[in-house]
Parts: C-alpha cells; sequence; structure tokens
C-alpha cells in the first residue's frame, strides 16, 4: 500500500516540477537556471519513479492484474 502512494505523491511532484518550468520558461527573464533547475529534479524524479515502479514488480508488490494474463 505504501508503494502506491508514494508512486502516485512521485507522479504529483513530477507534474508540479513540470508547470514550475513551465513557469519559470515564461516568466524568468534574469537568467538564473531555473528552469535548468526545475528540469533537472523533474528528471531525478522520474529515474526514481521508475526504479520503484521496476523494483515493485521485481519484488512482487506490483502484479499485473489483467484477466488475459490469468
Amino acid at each position: 500500500m505504501w508503494l502506491k502512494l508514494t508512486i502516485l505523491m512521485l507522479l504529483a511532484l513530477i507534474v508540479i516540477s513540470l508547470f514550475s518550468g513551465l513557469f519559470f520558461l515564461m516568466k524568468d527573464t534574469d537568467g538564473l537556471g531555473r528552469l535548468v533547475t526545475a528540469l533537472s529534479v523533474r528528471i531525478s524524479l522520474t529515474i526514481l519513479l521508475l526504479g520503484l515502479i521496476a523494483w515493485g514488480f521485481w519484488s512482487g508488490n506490483l502484479v499485473w492484474n489483467t484477466p488475459w494474463l490469468h
């Protein structure tokens, strides 16, 4: 159960980072590199999310619930 909640939280953080990057793209005029920081945060969160999903399938905490696989 905690794994699914962590995955949902990471997805929400990725979306927040996406929109903060959009905001910095549109409004950042002083060139402080906040857009690059938002992009690197989003990439790091995505790598963490993919690793967590892979670990969930490997450990058996996440399973396929499709009827054609059973």
